[in-house]
C-alpha cells in the first residue's frame, strides 16, 4: 500500500504521542519534501520538530520537483503531496485541510484525516478512542463537538457489537 502524508496528521499524531500508528496502520509512509519543511519549520511545536529530526525508518521523504499548476489554490504542503501521490498511484492521502481534502477526492484518492487515522487504530483496538481524543482536544486541533459525538457513538456501538 502506498500512503502520502500531509503535515497536520503528522502533526498531531505526534502531539499525542501517537505517530507510531501510521505504521501500525499503513507501514512505509511517504511525505513530500514540502511537508518536511514544514514539520521542523521554527513555528512547528518542539516535540514534531525534534520528532522529525529523527525520524523513524518507515517514513520516507521524497522530492517533488514538479507540481501541478492546477493545485497552486492549496498551501504547499497539498500541493506536493497531492502531486506525489498521482505520480506514486498512491492508494491514500493522510490530509485533514478541507480544500485539500475536496482535492484529492475528487481526483479518487483514498482519504483520511487525523480524526479517521485515530477511529481506523480504534477499530483494530490499538487505541481507546475517547481516552485519544481527549488527548486531541489539549492540541490546537479542531472538530465540531457533533463530530467528535458521532465518532465516540460509533465506537462504543462497535465495541458493544463485539
Amino acid at each position: 500500500m502506498i500512503v502520502v502524508a500531509d503535515t497536520s496528521p503528522i502533526n498531531y499524531l505526534v502531539l499525542i504521542g501517537c505517530p507510531d500508528l501510521l505504521f501500525r496502520l499503513y507501514g512505509h509512509i511517504l511525505i513530500p519534501s514540502a511537508v518536511a519543511r514544514e514539520l521542523s519549520n521554527p513555528v512547528a511545536p518542539l516535540p514534531v520538530r525534534n520528532w522529525i529530526g529523527s525520524a523513524p525508518e518507515w517514513l520516507e521523504t521524497r522530492l517533488v520537483p514538479e507540481v501541478n499548476d492546477s493545485l497552486n489554490y492549496l498551501g504547499q504542503g497539498e500541493r506536493e503531496g497531492i502531486t506525489l501521490a498521482e505520480t506514486l498511484h498512491a492508494d491514500m492521502i493522510l490530509i485533514d485541510d478541507l480544500p485539500g481534502r475536496l482535492e484529492a477526492e475528487r481526483r479518487r484518492f483514498t482519504v483520511r484525516g487525523t480524526l479517521g487515522i485515530l477511529a481506523e487504530a480504534a477499530g483494530r483496538d490499538l487505541i481507546v478512542l475517547k481516552d485519544t481524543l481527549s488527548s486531541l482536544s489539549a492540541t490546537n486541533f479542531y472538530a465540531s463537538p457533533a463530530l467528535i459525538a458521532r465518532l465516540l457513538k460509533k465506537d462504543e456501538q462497535r465495541r458493544q457489537n463485539r
